[in-house]
């Protein structure tokens, strides 16, 4: 698949976070959609099935991005999802997707802090659609 036929869903309620972030994967040759709520993520997906997604953690509740995550698995099971959050830094609390006891209720198939390097977002993205296509 190439970057252009690609649709990148990016959700988060930090409005200069999701421009930004857009711009950055736009700059990777992807197409994306964007929404700033779990909500408004929810009726988007009733229409669009994106190829990726990357979800913020903390919107509307601290948990937004988990519930958001899934919803989606449930309904797209195949779709590759990021959660991407500042978690850690606000809080202390960090996730490990690796850890079998979380693997069971953390559906995302990555967590990175916020502030990532455009390079290793970009990997990130890479690894997870080769490996969803294979």
């Amino acid at each position: 698949m190439k970057p252009g036929n690609i649709t990148i869903l990016i959700v988060d309620d930090d409005q200069d976070y999701l421009i930004q972030l857009q711009a950055k994967v736009q700059q990777f040759g992807y197409k994306t959609i964007t929404a700033e709520s779990q909500q408004e993520a929810e009726k988007l997906l009733e229409k669009v099935k994106p190829d990726l997604a990357i979800l913020d953690l903390m919107m509307e509740n601290e948990d937004s991005g988990f519930i958001l995550c899934y919803k989606m698995k449930k309904r797209y099971p195949d779709v590759p999802i990021i959660i991407a959050t500042g978690v850690a830094a606000e809080t202390g609390i960090s996730f490990d997707i690796n850890d079998e006891n979380n693997r069971k209720w953390i559906k995302a198939d990555r967590f990175l802090e916020k502030g990532i390097r455009s390079e290793r977002l970009k990997e990130e993205i890479e690894i997870l659609l080769l490996k969803n296509n294979k």
